[in-house]
């Protein structure tokens, strides 16, 4: 078993490895196998290189280990869902450094019960700080938003390619091709097909 470690921080004038000798040193709990994933991306997009280099490395029983669950994300709720069928599909677990509950080491003397209520626990605590990461994020960008638009400044929005969408969703029907393998072949990333195939 192996400790992914993902740290990442908004911009590159901010220390992405600021809090990487505290994780590496939390994930001895686990294993003495870690790898570090470290990026300056933002948090509210799915497609990150690092974050895709390790979900693609990942293996079956793997732990994902983050400092705070908005180093993880400030993506909508959709997105959200979308990053957590991707763990789930690796089958990861994910561990919160400053969320105590996922700390728990499960199966011990065979309680599934305990095991049980753990994991909706867990599940409810990440759901919940996964929006409020959101939400903050959503008030800063309002708050630029407000300032650009008293300098007059309007941005143009990226649009959707409808063409490598309705692709992807033929790849999707014919079945025949893993998700991985559509999104080489398209040349979109992971989590454009995860949102194809959910129906965005």
């Amino acid at each position: 078993m192996t400790v992914r470690i993902y740290v990442r921080a908004s911009t590159k004038e901010q220390d992405a490895e600021r809090a990487l000798d505290d994780l590496v040193e939390f994930s001895k709990k686990y294993s003495d196998s870690y790898t570090a994933y470290v990026e300056n991306h933002t948090g509210t997009k799915l497609d990150r290189p690092e974050l895709n280099r390790l979900l693609e490395e990942a293996e079956r029983e793997d732990i994902l280990l983050v400092e705070s669950v908005d180093r993880l994300s400030r993506l909508s709720q959709d997105d959200f869902s979308i990053l957590k069928q991707r763990i789930k599909d690796k089958g990861l677990r994910l561990v919160v450094a400053d969320l105590p509950t996922t700390h728990e080491v499960k199966n011990k003397a065979g309680n599934d019960l305990e095991n049980s209520i753990l994991t909706v626990i867990n599940d409810m605590l990440i759901d919940l700080l996964a929006t409020m990461a959101k939400l903050d994020n959503d008030k800063r960008r309002e708050r630029i938003k407000q300032g650009l638009e008293r300098s007059g400044y309007k941005p143009t929005g990226k649009k959707a390619n409808i063409g490598k969408h309705e692709r992807i969703k033929q790849l999707l029907e014919a079945g025949n091709m893993t998700k991985d393998e559509i999104a080489k072949a398209v040349g979109v990333g992971i989590a454009t097909v995860y949102r194809v195939a959910k129906g965005g």
